[in-house]
């Protein structure tokens, strides 16, 4: 990423982001039934601050001055850890293409809240193009169903999963108002460290009550890729790119989740949903090409 700009380097980042993002929705599903999730997410953060925490002692990043205030990661790990923990509580019982559209509501509740801390104003341009993705995510989470739309019948998982997203669109301005210039890497684990503390705390006993050597394969499959690709990876994109773009664009890129979704959906047997939902996924990608033309 040298020879690229720093606003080019924080797109880059997010693109891969929102890919390796989609993949913790498809297999989430399939796992979030088989254990309880404060113990998928305290082990998940484990291993995620075991791997970055490696990562920093073999790029020689110094780690002077990384816990000074260290209330500001015992706050982000806070927040990334109540979101993962409602996440999939709400995968429990919501489709991974529906929830990857409540995901999309994010850079929505993220331009709000990066003008509240940081003052960032979205331009109408920028409003314009997070009002086409909330309506398509919207569209997506009734499955183009107009009555359910009308009668705002939204299900539980859904429900409980949009709450886990307020604390992710708050993470996310948060970082750049609490970093102190110090390097992603170090940064994040940091903030993986916290998160592992508390949600070692909040799961403790779901973690003593859990039958780990009974545990059904897609758990384990599950537990590693959001560790690395999930946690580990996407911690890094999202603070290099939280440190160059403004909030609302680092998070528009939630609006390609649900197309890396029905990708993963499809590769996984898993099947597409009906066409009509499909028109929603195009608004989002819409929503998406607008604020990265935005000047």
């Amino acid at each position: 990423m040298g020879r690229l700009g720093p606003a080019h380097q924080g797109h880059l980042a997010m693109l891969l982001f929102s890919g390796l993002v989609a993949g913790s929705f498809s297999l989430g599903s399939m796992a979030a039934n088989e254990i309880a999730p404060g113990a998928l997410n305290a082990v998940r953060f484990a291993i995620a601050a075991l791997v970055i925490g490696l990562a920093v002692l073999a790029t020689g990043a110094s780690l002077r001055g990384t816990f000074v205030a260290p209330w500001r990661y015992v706050v982000l790990g806070a927040l990334f850890g109540a979101y993962f923990v409602l996440m999939f509580e709400g995968l429990k019982t919501a489709p991974p293409v529906s929830a990857a559209a409540v995901f999309t509501l994010i850079p929505i509740m993220s331009a709000g809240f990066g003008y509240v801390l940081l003052r960032q104003i979205a331009t109408p341009r920028m409003a314009l193009a997070l009002t086409i993705g909330g309506a398509g995510a919207l569209w997506v989470i009734f499955r183009a169903d107009v009555t359910a739309l009308i009668a705002f019948e939204i299900g539980r998982g859904e429900v409980i999963y949009f709450f886990g997203c307020v604390f992710h669109a708050i993470y996310t301005p948060m970082i750049r108002k609490l970093n102190r210039g110090e390097p992603a890497l170090v940064f994040s684990f940091g903030v993986l460290l916290a998160g592992c503390v508390l949600l070692t705390i909040y799961g403790w006993t779901d973690l003593r009550a859990t039958d780990w050597s009974s545990l059904p394969g897609i758990v384990w499959i599950t537990i590693l890729y959001v560790s690395v690709f999930a946690s580990s990876a996407t911690f890094v994109l999202l603070q290099f790119a939280s440190l160059r773009l403004p909030s609302a664009k680092v998070m528009a890129y939630s609006y390609l989740t649900p197309s890396w979704v029905i990708l993963w959906e499809f590769g996984l047997g898993n099947g597409v949903p009906v066409i009509w939902v499909l028109g929603g996924v195009a608004l989002t990608v819409l929503a998406l090409l607008m604020l990265l033309r935005e000047g």
